[in-house]
């Protein structure tokens, strides 16, 4: 038997149309997909795929049903196959066990004292004395108590005993508590002290509706202002969304999701009427809570405060966002406003205005670069470009990426081809910076923040070498002398697009040694199919750490050395971020899977017809994977080297 949870979460993170369209040709009709019938086998667009509903219909036949029962139907499996299946899919274990035999969940004694410390709270909040400074908080905030009971909220008093007492009279030890992130111990004391007190509770969700934890507001003078539950078993702050277990199903009925900045904006935004709202337990988005996101809607509203905190952690979300191909628009509230005060004084109506305008992420950022007059002349627009780059490189849709490409093309007056190569090209540290330095600008022309940080300012040094690993430096008079001072850094050189994988690895290794390390632990030098590029991998993965480049060259073979030398031959130290290095290795895992496609394209020319569909169902599971990786590639491409 598998558990309902697994086969929700299953079901919640499967990709109906993708999973559909391996089999079925499909057309975007408004908001479904439309194909011919797999089932009777016509040739119209008659079959229906709903994503927001996560079901297909065909209105000739009338076959219908979800994600599951269309896998069952087309591949002849069983139940318990079909949810394995695309459980696999989408990285979810799925335990078929027999009911006798299930165990229970290990976590749900965190999830019952979790919940029970929830109602206590709430308790404590009507109280007549003891929620008395956090009722007239939430009074002022125009929140009555409808509000408190819809959203949960409660009151952590400032008794170090009382919390305690009463999970204890309902068998919860103090093991439990502190597993759970309720209570601590200080170091020197050996009683366990609540971590939330004098604070306004807000119990906090899982996808599931499951509580894994809490957000407190100081009512007083303490700090932090916002206090979340530590890392748990059952809490990871970057996985989770507030209000995630009430918005899904918003979010699929609506098409879109809407992001605010804190527990109180999303609070008001759902009372007004808007219920797809969602609210990270950070500023900005993670790449978990961007993935999470993307499952129930594939557009999102990034509706942050108007101040400058607000404005970089919207672009910081966006650029998550994009990498995992949402369109992303940004709502402009007029300044000093944030969600909360905005519709608590404007009303719903006002809110619906302002989302109607939103505009895409890129064009927001464009629209204030042209404001503030960075297109005005070349050296300024050579920094708006610059400025520009990241949200095209982060866009891994392959239209939305040639759409900001033309969008740039048009206000910067250049050419689409010239600033698809420049997307792509390898950039030495300070070329983005203009000769001269920066161009004078005045305090009322701020260059805005799109990732957390001013263009306009000198280029970062690189980082000190971590500690314990030595700096890697060519002897004096040594015979790569013209090449760069050899160091270890945290900041990888970025592989050339036009390289092959392999060599573009190896010349990252050659300026940070621990680049040879991450990469041997997926791919081993033995794995290169270019015999001088894994010698030249393994003999950097196996000098001592106090070797220098001439040391290393004096054990290659011919072949190697000439790699070496040719690599080192007037290099210069290039700064990327690590996610080029991952992409390197994306390319890797895909060739090892492309090569395991190809032998069972060769093996389905002999094989029987029942063999032939297994050897099919294999084929398009490592093909969606293979998409996964290298979502820009061509299909018909393959990693070079």
């Amino acid at each position: 038997m598998i558990s309902d949870e697994i086969i929700e979460r299953v079901r919640t993170a499967a990709d109906i149309v993708q999973i559909i369209s391996e089999f079925v040709p499909l057309k975007r009709a408004g908001g479904d997909y439309r194909g011919p019938c797999p089932f009777h086998g016509g040739t119209n667009p008659n079959f229906s795929v709903s994503p927001k509903r996560g079901s297909y219909h065909c209105f000739v036949c009338h076959e219908s049903g979800d994600v599951f029962s269309f896998v069952r139907k087309r591949l002849g499996l069983d139940w318990p196959s079909a949810v394995k299946m695309i459980g696999e899919r989408v990285g979810i274990d799925v335990i078929d066990v027999p009911m006798r035999a299930q165990a229970s969940d290990p976590n749900a004694p965190n999830f019952e004292v979790l919940a029970a410390a929830a109602e206590w709270f709430q308790r404590q909040l009507t109280e007549e004395a003891t929620g008395r400074d956090a009722r007239a908080y939430l009074q002022q905030r125009q929140l009555d108590d409808a509000a408190w009971e819809r959203f949960g909220l409660g009151f952590a008093p400032r008794d170090l005993q009382a919390l305690r007492r009463y999970l204890h009279s309902l068998g919860a030890d103090d093991a439990r508590l502190i597993e759970a992130g309720l209570f601590v111990v200080r170091e020197g004391e050996t009683e366990p002290r609540p971590r939330f007190r004098g604070r306004l509770m807000f119990p906090i969700l899982d996808e599931l509706g499951r509580h894994v934890g809490f957000g407190g507001r100081a009512l007083g003078d303490d700090t932090p202002k916002y206090l979340n539950s530590p890392e748990s078993v059952v809490f990871q702050k970057r996985k989770t969304l507030y209000n995630m277990h009430t918005a899904k199903q918003a979010m699929r009925r609506a098409g879109r999701a809407i992001v605010v900045e804190g527990y109180l904006d999303a609070i008001r935004l759902v009372l007004a009427g808007i219920e797809e709202v969602v609210a990270p337990l950070g500023t900005a988005l993670t790449d978990e809570q961007a993935q999470l996101l993307v499952r129930y809607a594939p557009e999102v509203f990034l509706l942050y405060d108007s101040d400058e905190a607000g404005q970089k952690a919207t672009f910081r979300s966006g650029l998550e966002l994009l990498g995992h191909k949402a369109t992303v628009r940004v709502v402009t509230l007029p300044e000093n406003e944030d969600p909360d005060t905005f519709v608590r004084d404007h009303g719903r109506a006002a809110m619906d205005t302002q989302l109607s305008l939103a505009i895409d992420l890129f064009d927001r950022q464009v629209q204030m670069l042209e404001r503030l007059g960075w297109f005005s002349d070349l050296r300024r627009r050579r920094i708006a470009i610059d400025k520009l780059l990241p949200t095209i490189r982060a866009a891994r849709d392959p239209l939305t990426r040639d759409l900001y490409l033309a969008r740039l093309a048009d206000v910067s007056h250049l050419d689409k081809v010239t600033l698809s190569t420049e997307a792509d090209a390898v950039t030495e540290q300070g070329r983005r910076r203009a000769p001269g330095g920066p161009p004078e600008r005045s305090s009322d022309e701020p260059m805005p923040e799109f990732e957390g940080s001013a263009v306009d300012a000198e280029p970062a040094p690189l980082p000190p070498p971590d500690g314990d690993k030595p700096v890697w430096k060519s002897r004096k008079n040594s015979k790569y002398g013209g090449g760069p001072e050899w160091k270890t850094t945290n900041i990888p050189p970025r592989p050339r697009r036009d390289e092959p994988v392999e060599r573009s690895l190896v010349r990252a290794m050659l300026a940070d040694r621990g680049i040879a390390e991450r990469v041997a632990e997926r791919h081993p030098p033995s794995s290169f199919r270019h015999a001088q590029y894994g010698a030249l991998f393994a003999a950097l993965l196996d000098a001592p750490m106090n070797d220098d480049l001439d040391q290393i060259a004096d054990r290659l073979a011919p072949d190697a050395l000439a790699v070496l030398r040719e690599l080192t031959d007037g290099a210069v130290a290039i700064n990327v971020e690590a996610s080029d290095i991952g992409l390197s290795l994306s390319k890797l895992d895909a060739r090892v899977l492309e090569f395991r496609v190809d032998e069972i394209r060769e093996a389905m020319r002999t094989a029987t017809r029942e063999a032939q569909d297994a050897l099919m169902k294999e084929r398009l599971e490592l093909e969606a994977e293979i998409r996964r990786l290298l979502p820009i590639r061509s299909p018909r491409a393959k990693p070079k080297g």
